[in-house]
């Protein structure tokens, strides 16, 4: 039977905790003991509700399943993958007991855990070493499980490293789209219809348009009006926050308030139905923008944005590898 590998973070304080006594330990200890809890996630969400009644329902969901699958679903025999952060080493073991609870101790929810082996992150792919950074203080590594169990292996040769590692190309690529999902997300929970189009004003401004917003209510399916200088032709800008695609008639009612010489730009959360992206390609006039194009521009223009979108969608510059043929690089 397969075992399960987990991951597992800790602050750096702990690391010696755990390596030095040869457990993993999470935190909540105003959770008390968790084998004491009904053996369900929802009377763990109702425990945790019950302490912490002020938690967000996607706090309360996190925070249980890690709580929930620690006392649980992790069984002895089980792999622990733990990145130390005190000396930047994977540490590879194999869990040895059930859930103990230590009263009195911080981090005193446990489990005894005998260390296999510790390497340098140099030698894990970098796909490996995204899949092991979740956020998430548990979680089970299933794309590259096979790649730490390896280490184990009675042949395995440490000072055996690729020459390149094919998953730098797919790492980049899951960080882009990482942050593309932040953005959206963030815009879809702060901005909703007026202040999508402040948002979306402020980034044609940064993109070098001079916009003016249109009265609030009163807009005839134009929320901007943008001009690239002091002379046409001028843009008009229709947004939608809704969480549904843009469909034909929607589309068109932007192009019903455009007058000749004018173009038109519809931006949208979401995305654009079969019916409404042929509409599109056949009205050249009018330019769609979808979610995933609007994260492309956020990104690509972020540091003229106004400081206050910026406090709104923290974002910081940060250098990630890419791929040895990558057109991107020159």
């Amino acid at each position: 039977m397969d075992k399960t590998v987990w991951g597992i973070h800790t602050p750096e304080y702990n690391d010696s905790l755990f390596l030095n006594e040869g457990i993993i330990a999470i935190g909540w200890d105003e959770m008390g003991d968790l084998s004491q809890i009904p053996a369900s996630r929802e009377a763990f969400s109702n425990k945790y509700s019950e302490i912490h009644p002020e938690a967000t329902k996607n706090s309360v969901a996190n925070r249980v399943g890690v709580l929930y699958k620690f006392a649980h679903e992790m069984k002895v025999g089980d792999y622990v993958v733990f990145p130390s952060k005190s000396n930047r080493e994977i540490n590879i073991g194999v869990v040895e007991s059930d859930y103990l609870y230590n009263a009195g101790e911080r981090y005193s929810n446990r489990r005894k855990v005998k260390w296999l082996k510790s390497l340098p992150r140099m030698k894990f792919s970098q796909g490996a070493l995204y899949e092991a950074g979740s956020f998430i203080t548990l979680f089970v590594i299933k794309n590259y499980a096979d790649d730490f169990l390896s280490v184990l292996n009675s042949n395995y040769n440490e000072n055996d490293v690729a020459a390149v590692d094919e998953t730098v190309a797919l790492t980049a690529e899951e960080t882009k789209e990482n942050t593309k999902d932040f953005i959206l997300r963030e815009l879809d929970r702060q901005f909703k219809g007026y202040d999508l189009e402040l948002f979306v004003a402020d980034l044609l401004n940064a993109m070098g348009y001079r916009t003016k917003i249109s009265p609030h209510g009163g807009d005839s399916g134009v929320d901007i009006v943008a001009y690239k200088d002091e002379l046409p032709p001028r843009i008009l800008v229709q947004v939608k926050s809704t969480n549904a695609d843009i469909t034909e008639a929607v589309v068109q009612s932007l192009r019903g308030a455009m007058k000749e010489g004018d173009y038109g730009l519809f931006v949208t959360l979401t995305d654009y139905t079969t019916n409404a992206k042929r509409y599109l390609n056949n009205t050249p006039i009018i330019k769609g923008i979808n979610g995933s194009e609007l994260a492309d521009l956020v990104l690509k223009y972020y540091d003229d944005l106004s400081k206050e979108n910026q406090r709104k969608i923290p974002l910081k510059m940060v250098y990630v590898p890419v791929a040895q043929d990558d057109e991107s690089v020159e």
